[in-house]
């Protein structure tokens, strides 16, 4: 199957003005996600996705391919599907958001294999053991539960599943109990197509989660689960602790 890494970035972002664009290590932080990403072994092409030109401008600086979107697209994945519309001769497409420096290839090339693998599910993504309890406590971190064969349950800013009796020895389990959701999708085009079109459901304005748009309209998506953990870049505290990490590398 063909499939493609899409990056959609947006200049504005609320709680980290132009996180995007940020250099203190030398390289904007699209450039990092651009090339953790671009290490994956399945995609035959990866672009990046610009709402505005000064975005578009870095990221043709660092050699990425740019597709212009309209800057009043309300998500990234309406930005992923305004590119699937474009390239009719790909199977699948790989959302990445533009705030997960430390991507990795492995990452992305799982998702794809999980549609591989689950001819009839129209979704994938990946997800990594929390060992921390504060990062089970942060809303910032988004939580997700599954079945038995991967399949997702529910995704929450809450620490699912609760534990009523609470035991620091539970963020050692084998197997983990707790699991991070990590910032990619691989979609079926078709799907993807069909999902830009869904109105957002009560659960996902409620917890500003989109994939549960997919779990309430009834839709399968296949979770993976890799060892590494990434994190997004959402606060000022977040990026710095990404640049000190950088410079110890």
């Amino acid at each position: 199957m063909r499939s493609m890494i899409v990056i959609p970035a947006r200049l504005a972002s609320t709680r980290l003005p132009r996180k995007l664009l940020l250099r203190e290590t030398g390289k904007p932080l699209l450039q990092h996600t651009f090339e953790g990403a671009k290490t994956a072994t399945k995609p035959v092409t990866i672009c990046v996705a610009a709402d505005d030109e000064e975005i578009a401008h870095a990221a043709r600086g660092f050699g990425a391919e740019v597709l212009m979107t309209d800057p009043n697209l309300a998500s990234g994945t309406d930005r992923v599907a305004a590119v699937a519309r474009l390239r009719e001769d790909m199977d699948i497409f790989v959302n990445v958001q533009g705030d997960e420096p430390e991507i990795r290839g492995t990452a992305v090339d799982l998702a794809i294999e999980l549609l591989e693998r689950h001819p009839q599910c129209p979704m994938s993504t990946v997800a990594s053991p929390i060992r921390e309890e504060s990062a089970l406590h942060n809303p910032a971190c988004v939580k997700v539960v599954f079945d038995d064969a991967g399949r997702a349950i529910y995704f929450s800013r809450s620490p699912i599943p609760h534990a009523r009796d609470w035991d620091h020895a539970l963020l050692r389990a084998e197997p983990p109990i707790f699991y991070q959701h990590m910032g990619l999708y691989a979609y079926r085009r078709e799907f993807l197509l069909e999902l830009s079109r869904m109105p957002p459901s009560t659960l996902e304005k409620t917890e500003k989660l989109e994939q549960l748009r997919v779990l309430t309209s009834g839709h399968t998506i296949q979770v993976g689960i890799v060892d590494e953990l990434t994190v997004g870049i959402d606060t000022p505290e977040d990026y710095q602790a990404f640049v000190s990490r950088a410079a110890g590398r």
